[in-house]
């Protein structure tokens, strides 16, 4: 690649042990978006900036979080991932490094954002997924809660399902697909929209659980909705089972495609 090749990289991590992506002064514990660029600057041998399609929570993972930055020394594509792997945590991984346009943008080019949240729906709590699931031991009733799930797709004013902390200056969010699906123990919701605000899906994956539950009624998340009052809905899902699986851009990008993720839930489609 020349210098000042626009590079887009797909990157998975495992959350668990990160503040969140973005970087941010003062925190306690690291985070991956400074994980990232220490590792890119290593192999350049001098800063490199990166900017990211969703800045994940403290928690969340990431199987194609797709970042962009402008290659200061002119690597190939083969030496920035070999490289910033070398350089990198054993739970952070990148998978591709592409050189794209320069009108492309990580954040602003995205046409969605694809979620996934899994829940492990055992009676028993599972110790090899402990920070990789969410945890529900009351029976999911999946059919129930495809029901209530349909009220939430389309463009909406989504301010029951922010947080109290969330910057966005609109509410407005356009969810393109709610699939809830159950697949052996564990129950999946998959949600696509062109973008989300701050713990938007984790309210609405913990929505969802009390109505699955029987906790709340099917028609609780149109009324929930409705009021645009965060303070009526359910406790916030954990970070835990959420995955940042796709962002979608246009094709002229060229951006190589993303397998089904996470890597673990071999078999589901």
């Amino acid at each position: 690649m020349a210098i000042g090749t626009r590079v887009a990289l797909r990157i998975e991590y495992l959350g668990t042990s990160y503040c969140g992506w973005q970087a941010q002064p003062h925190l306690p514990v690291a985070t991956v978006q400074e994980c990232l660029e220490q590792a890119l600057g290593k192999v350049a041998d001098q800063p490199v900036t990166t900017h990211c399609a969703g800045r994940t929570d403290t928690g969340v993972h990431g199987f194609a979080q797709i970042a962009h930055f402008d290659d200061p020394v002119g690597r190939s594509g083969k030496a920035w991932v070999m490289g910033a792997n070398g350089q990198l945590p054993p739970d952070i991984r990148i998978h591709w490094a592409h050189p794209v346009d320069q009108s492309f943008h990580a954040r602003h080019s995205a046409l969605a954002r694809r979620y996934r949240y899994v829940v492990a729906n055992t009676t028993v709590r599972p110790a090899h997924l402990a920070s990789l699931v969410t945890w529900q031991r009351r029976p999911l009733a999946v059919e129930t809660m495809s029901a209530a799930a349909e009220a939430l797709v389309g463009s909406h004013d989504f301010s029951a399902f922010r947080a109290a902390q969330c910057q966005a200056n609109s509410p407005i969010r356009e969810v393109y697909s709610l699939e809830v699906r159950r697949w052996n123990d564990f129950v999946v919701l998959d949600i696509a929209a062109n973008a989300f605000l701050h713990h938007m899906v984790r309210n609405m994956a913990g929505a969802l659980m009390s109505v699955g539950t029987g906790s709340r009624p099917v028609d609780w998340l149109h009324e929930l909705l409705a009021s645009r009052d965060r303070t009526l809905g359910a406790d916030t899902a954990s970070s835990a089972g959420l995955y940042l699986v796709g962002v979608d851009y246009p094709a002229d990008y060229g951006l190589p495609s993303t397998p089904a993720g996470p890597s673990w839930l071999t078999g589901y489609v």
